[in-house]
C-alpha cells in the first residue's frame, strides 16, 4: 500500500513516516506541504494522510485538486468543526485530531484499505453487466460516477458536535452488515441518516428502500413487505414483489418500527434470522440479502414492558443503537440549513432571492424548535411564502405563539392547521409534507378536532 503524508510540522511528519515504515506492507513518501506534493503525486498512491492547516495551501484545498482515484485520512490539532464537516463531505474517509497514537492511525488507514477492497471488489463483480436500480437501467461503468456522487453529495449543512459525531459512527458501522436503529423524537432527520449508512456502505450502487411503518394499513403491511403470488387474495392477478425483493443486496429503512403489528413482528424476526421470505400464498422460500436501518421516536422499552414490541426483535435491530439529537441541541447547524432551503424555495416558486434580516435570524437560533427540522423547515417555507418584501423580518416568523411551552401533540396539531391553511385544504399535499398517508392524516385530524 503507496502511502503519502503531506504535514508541515517536521516533527510530526517524521514520526509518522518512522512509524509507518515498521509495516512492511506500507511503502511511505512524505511531503513538507501540499503544493510539493502536488507536483509528486501520481496515481500509484492509494492512500494519502494530509494535515489541514498548512501554509501555502490547506488541507480542503489540496484535497479537491487531487485528480485521482485516492483515498484519504486527515490529521489535525486545530480545525474548526466546518472543515471536518467538510472534509466528510469531500469523501474523506477518517479524520484524526492531534495528539493521536501510532496505533490510531494504523487502525484508520487499515479500515480505510479493507473499505477500499470492498468497494473494488463490488465494482469487479458488475463490470461489463447491466442490473435495474429502483426504475433506472444504469450500466455499471457509472457505478463508479455513482459512488463519487454519494460520497461528496450535501446532505447535512452546519457543524454540530453531535452531527459529526454521529456521521463519524456511522461511516464506520456503513462497512459492516450490522443492524442499525436510529432512535430519536418525531422531525429530526432519521431517513437522512440512514441513507447516509446506505451511501457509505459497499452496498450504495444497489436499492435503498425506505418504508414508513404507521403509513401502510396493518392488513395490507405484511404483502407489502414480503409480496404475494397470484390468486393469493381476491385482488391478487398477478404476482407482486414485496419491498424486502425490491431491497435485495441493498437496504431497507423501516421508519416507526414500533408501529408495526405485533403479529408481524414474528415473521419479521425469521426473515432476519433465516434470510429468506415466502410471499403471502407462496410456499416456496426466497433468499434474500438486505441490509436492516430501522428507525423509531417511540419508547420501545415501554412498548416491550407492555407487550405490544417483541423484545428478541428488539435485539435483532438494535446492533448498533444510533440516538439523534433533537435540534434544540444542534443549534450550530440551523443557520447552515436555513440558508440552504430558502435558496431551495424561492428557486422552487420562482422568487427573486430573498435573504434573513439579523433579527429573524437571531429568532430562529433561540427558539427551541420542539417539532424539529420538520417545523424549521414548515416556518422557513411560509415565511417565504408570505414575507412581501426581500428581507424576511422576525414578524414573517410568527414564532410568539410558538414560545409558550406546547406539547407535541399541541405543535402537531398546530402545524396540520398550517399545512391545510397554505395548502388550501389540500390533504394530499398537506400529507406529504407531514411524511405520512392520507388515511394517518385523516385520522389525525379527526383526533385532534380540527375543523376543515
Amino acid at each position: 500500500m503507496k502511502i503519502a503524508i503531506v504535514e508541515d510540522d517536521i516533527s510530526m511528519r517524521r514520526s509518522i513516516e518512522i512509524a509507518l515504515k515498521e509495516f512492511k506492507e506500507f511503502e511511505v513518501v512524505a511531503f513538507m506541504n501540499a503544493v510539493q506534493a502536488l507536483k509528486k503525486l501520481d496515481s500509484t498512491y492509494d492512500l494519502i494522510v494530509t494535515d489541514i492547516n498548512m501554509p501555502k495551501m490547506d488541507g480542503l484545498e489540496f484535497i479537491k485538486k487531487v485528480d485521482f482515484k485516492c483515498d484519504f485520512i486527515v490529521i489535525t490539532g486545530n480545525a474548526s468543526l466546518n472543515k471536518a464537516v467538510e472534509s466528510l463531505r469531500l469523501g474523506v474517509k477518517d479524520f484524526l485530531t492531534k495528539p493521536f497514537e501510532v496505533e490510531t492511525l494504523v487502525e484508520a488507514i487499515k479500515r480505510t484499505a479493507e473499505f477500499s477492497k470492498i468497494q473494488a471488489e463490488n465494482e469487479r463483480r458488475y463490470e461489463g453487466k447491466e442490473r435495474r436500480i429502483g426504475k433506472e437501467d444504469i450500466r455499471e461503468d457509472k457505478v463508479e460516477r455513482r459512488r463519487q456522487g454519494s460520497d461528496r453529495r450535501k446532505r447535512f449543512y452546519g457543524e454540530s458536535k453531535p452531527l459529526l459525531k454521529i456521521l463519524n459512527v456511522l461511516r464506520k458501522v456503513a462497512l459492516t452488515n450490522a443492524s442499525v436503529m436510529l432512535l430519536g423524537e418525531s422531525g429530526v432527520g432519521k431517513e437522512l441518516f440512514a441513507r447516509e449508512v446506505h451511501d457509505k456502505s459497499p452496498r450504495f450502487a444497489d436499492p435503498f428502500i425506505p418504508i414508513n411503518m404507521a403509513a401502510i394499513p396493518d392488513n395490507l403491511l405484511e404483502s407489502e413487505l414480503f409480496g404475494y403470488e397470484k390468486g393469493a387474495f381476491t385482488d391478487a392477478t398477478a404476482m407482486k414483489k414485496g419491498y424486502f425483493e425490491t431491497a435485495n443486496k441493498g437496504t431497507l429503512f423501516l421508519d416507526e418500527i414500533g408501529e408495526m403489528p405485533l403479529a408481524l413482528q414474528a415473521k419479521l424476526l425469521r426473515v432476519l434470522q433465516e434470510h429468506e421470505i415466502y410471499r403471502v400464498g407462496g410456499t416456496k422460500a426466497i433468499k434474500i440479502d438486505v441490509r436492516i436501518v430501522s428507525a423509531t421516536n417511540a419508547n420501545i422499552k415501554q412498548k416491550i414492558a407492555d407487550k405490544v414490541f417483541r423484545e428478541d426483535l428488539y435485539y435483532r435491530l438494535n446492533t448498533i443503537p444510533v440516538n439523534i439529537p433533537p435540534l434544540r441541541h444542534r443549534k450550530d447547524e440551523i443557520e447552515d440549513i436555513v440558508c440552504e432551503y430558502l435558496f431551495k424555495v424561492c428557486r422552487k416558486y420562482d422568487f427573486e432571492y430573498k435573504s434573513f434580516s439579523k433579527d429573524a435570524m437571531k429568532a430562529l437560533l433561540d427558539y427551541e424548535w420542539p417539532g424539529n427540522i420538520r417545523e424549521l423547515l414548515s416556518v422557513v417555507e411560509r415565511a417565504i411564502i408570505l414575507s412581501e418584501e426581500d428581507v424576511i423580518y422576525e414578524s414573517d416568523l410568527f414564532l410568539e405563539g410558538r414560545k409558550s411551552q406546547k406539547s407535541i401533540g399541541d405543535l402537531e396539531k398546530e402545524l396540520i392547521i398550517e399545512l391545510l391553511k397554505d395548502s388550501g385544504n389540500d390533504f394530499d399535499k398537506s400529507a406529504d409534507k407531514l411524511g405520512i398517508s392520507l388515511a394517518k392524516l385523516e385520522k389525525k385530524i379527526d383526533k385532534y378536532n380540527i375543523e376543515v
